[in-house]
C-alpha cells in the first residue's frame, strides 16, 4: 500500500503545484496588464488629440490717440485715429508697451501720408487698419518679437474734420 499512498501524492502535489502557477501566471499578468493600462499610456501621445487651448483677447490701447494734419486746401483738416491692438500673449501685452514710442512714430508717419480720399470710404478706412497692422508687426519683428501674435488692429475712434 505504501507505493499506492506513493503513486496518489504525486498527482496530487503536481496538481497543487500546476494550480499554484497558473494562479502566479494570473496575477503577475494581470499587475503588469494594470501598469500598462495606467501608467504605461502615459509617455504615449494620447489617443484623441488635445484641442489647443485659446486664450482669451487682450487689448493694447495706444494713448493718446493719433492726430494728423492733412495738405492745406484738403476737404478736411486733420484726422483722428484712436487704435488698440489685439493679442492673445500676455509677454507681447508687455513688447507692446515697451516699443509704444516706436509704434507711434511709425504709425504717426503712416497716417500722415495719406489723402482724404483714401481713408473717407470704408474700403480706405479698411485698407489703412491693415496697413496699421502690418507697421506694428513690422516693429515687433525688428525687435525679435512674434509678429504672428498679433491678430488685429482696431481704431475705436476715427475722426476726419
Amino acid at each position: 500500500m505504501s507505493d499506492e499512498t506513493a503513486t496518489e501524492g504525486k498527482p496530487r502535489k503536481s496538481r497543487k503545484v500546476l494550480i499554484a502557477s497558473i494562479a502566479a501566471v494570473l496575477v503577475l499578468g494581470g499587475g503588469g496588464g494594470a501598469y500598462y493600462a495606467f501608467a504605461g499610456k502615459s509617455d504615449e501621445a494620447p489617443a484623441t488629440p488635445v484641442a489647443e487651448v485659446k486664450l482669451p483677447p487682450q487689448f493694447v490701447e495706444l494713448n493718446p490717440p493719433f492726430v494728423v494734419n492733412f495738405q492745406p486746401g484738403s476737404s478736411a483738416r486733420f484726422l483722428q485715429i484712436a487704435v488698440q491692438v489685439m493679442t492673445r500673449d500676455p509677454a507681447m501685452v508687455a513688447m507692446l508697451e515697451h516699443l509704444d514710442p516706436i509704434i507711434r512714430n511709425d504709425m504717426l508717419l503712416l497716417f500722415g501720408n495719406k489723402q482724404v480720399a483714401e481713408v473717407s470710404s470704408p474700403e480706405g478706412k479698411e485698407a489703412l487698419r491693415t496697413a496699421t497692422l502690418e507697421v506694428v508687426r513690422k516693429v515687433v519683428a525688428a525687435e525679435d518679437g512674434n509678429p504672428e501674435a498679433l491678430e488685429a488692429v482696431y481704431f475705436t475712434s476715427f475722426v476726419m474734420q
